[in-house]
């Protein structure tokens, strides 16, 4: 069942939006709106971890109503689906004409203040809506898809340093995955990770070989010290997780 969906206003007219599982009407709901320009975190995904993101997003509106509380926002399944819990500030309106205007909004996401599940990493669907002064308003799906990620993270050694020329490294590692349900990062096991090094004096990472983390999210390899540089480890996410690349560590060879 959908919860409510809570809104207040903040300090120079903004309206801040504390939104959760509240139905979504496939289309108008009343109509006379039209929603447009609509973009969520430029397009790319937004990636979550234990604490607070703030995701940009704008739109633009027109209609002839007097309106209050204008708003995009993230949901999943039909008429019967929910939203996905966060709260919204939005800028007021940045006149366009005498019925339409532009508007900016943040979404903040944060696990450690509104009950996120892990559940919810995946797709989902972009919503618009307005609220009319005097009642009724419109609610608009947009058919637009943004996939919400949980963070992920890499730690990285190798040993021993320094070492001789030809002689072999251990390169080891771990992967986490950001729980939302706990606020903590937990092992993110079975994973295929990209082991880079980077030659001293040069500019980018090249691939050396790719490595399957264990069931405990645990990296090991060897590889052969031919030159001083750096090595890392390269995770390139999935459709719930988003990717990480640990720090570097460096190597001189003797």
């Amino acid at each position: 069942m959908g919860k409510q969906v809570w809104r207040v206003v903040v300090a120079g007219g903004a309206a801040a939006v504390f939104a959760a599982g509240a139905a979504v009407p496939a289309g108008a709901a009343e109509g006379g709106v039209s929603f447009t320009r609509v973009q969520v975190n430029g397009g790319k995904p937004i990636v979550i971890g234990v604490s607070e993101v703030a995701v940009p997003a704008s739109f633009r509106m027109a209609t002839t109503h007097k309106w209050k509380w204008p708003a995009v926002f993230l949901y999943r399944g039909g008429a019967g689906g929910d939203r996905l819990w966060h709260a919204i500030e939005t800028s007021d309106c940045i006149k366009v004409s005498s019925s339409v205007c532009d508007f900016n909004e943040t979404m903040h996401f944060d696990p450690s203040v509104w009950d996120m599940r892990n559940s919810e990493a995946g797709a989902w669907k972009v919503g618009a809506e307005v609220y009319f002064k005097g009642g009724g308003g419109d609610t608009d799906d947009k058919g637009l898809t943004v996939y919400v990620k949980r963070n992920s993270r890499l730690t990285v050694n190798a040993s021993p340093e320094p070492v001789s020329k030809d002689r072999t490294i251990t390169v080891t590692g771990k992967v986490t995955r950001a729980n939302w349900e706990t606020r903590k990062y937990a092992s993110y096991g079975g994973r295929l990770v990209s082991l880079q090094f980077k030659a001293a004096g040069t500019a980018s990472y090249t691939t050396v070989k790719k490595v399957y983390a264990n069931g405990s999210g645990d990296l090991r390899t060897t590889v052969k010290a031919s030159k001083t540089g750096t090595w890392r480890w390269v995770y390139y996410g999935n459709t719930t997780t988003g990717p990480s690349t640990s720090s570097g560590d460096n190597v001189v060879v003797k």
